[in-house]
């Protein structure tokens, strides 16, 4: 039975369990607090954890894989690999310190830094040889410059209207850009997984694309397939009209308005969109 660690709370935790019962998994109902849920139809068993604890468990082979952030993965410093992407609670870990103090990196070096994710932190200034005290808080890091704990901080940044009230300021490149991952144990590759990882790319992909079909001229096929390449190629069955052929196609959804409009323009008709509830690429 494959063991897998699901976020118990946070940012993390809806999200996940959402895309885990897309992917037709049981998951927690409403208002649920099991701790351990066991899915015996699909041969797995959920374990309801901290997000911060997951990629400790999973390094630790206490479990098989497990759903967190990029960032709470790094963090841990522990034997844990991304294994899968998954497109949902996405941040960005900046540098800040107050305003006119810093422009590069390079100008932390003997500074202090405060922040709630050391791990992470250490192993980016390691990599860049970049000598600085880390100081680890458990929140409201934008105050310790203020406080005189720390000469600047890393922190995730959403819109930065936090740091402004706190007179500070970004500078230098992202540090992570972050999201939700499916993680393993490093060096490991786990059979019991691959049906796990199939599925959540099928959601993956679900989300993302719609299917379109359209009729139009035969010889007008080759220009409609441009705009509507398909993942592999898409299809086209004939009408009774043999002058006309029907086109079934998977297009990104965020495209799919323009690409209409397009296909209109050049003759199609019937144009019709769909949503994929499920796949396998």
């Amino acid at each position: 039975m494959l063991r897998v660690a699901v976020p118990n709370k946070g940012s993390l935790s809806e999200a996940a369990s959402e895309m885990l019962a897309e992917a037709g998994y049981r998951q927690r109902r409403d208002g649920g607090r099991e701790l351990v849920l066991v899915d015996p139809d699909n041969d797995i068993e959920f374990f309801f954890l901290r997000p911060r604890d997951i990629a400790v468990y999973v390094g630790q082979g206490t479990l098989d894989v497990g759903i967190t952030g990029r960032d709470l993965l790094l963090d841990a410093e522990v034997e844990a690999e991304e294994l899968l992407g998954l497109g949902f609670a996405a941040s960005t870990f900046r540098f800040a310190g107050p305003v006119g103090d810093f422009d590069t990196v390079e100008q932390l070096e003997g500074k202090r830094l405060a922040t709630s994710y050391d791990g992470l932190l250490r192993g980016y200034l390691a990599e860049r040889g970049i000598n600085a005290k880390v100081v680890r808080l458990d929140g409201a890091v934008e105050s310790s410059v203020r406080l005189g704990v720390a000469d600047a901080i890393a922190d995730v940044v959403e819109t930065g209207t936090t740091l402004k009230a706190a007179g500070m300021e970004i500078f230098g490149e992202p540090i992570l850009l972050s999201e939700s991952v499916l993680i393993g144990r490093k060096g490991e590759k786990n059979p019991a997984a691959d049906v796990l990882i199939r599925r959540l790319q099928g959601v993956l992909v679900a989300r993302q694309y719609v299917l379109m079909d359209y009729d139009i001229r035969k010889e007008l096929v080759e220009k409609a397939a441009a705009l509507t390449p398909g993942l592999e190629s898409p299809t086209v069955s004939p009408l009774r009209d043999s002058d006309w052929v029907a086109v079934r196609s998977m297009v990104p959804k965020k495209e799919t308005n323009r690409i209409m409009d397009e296909l209109y323009d050049l003759g199609a008709r019937a144009i019709l969109v769909s949503s994929i509830h499920a796949c396998r690429i």
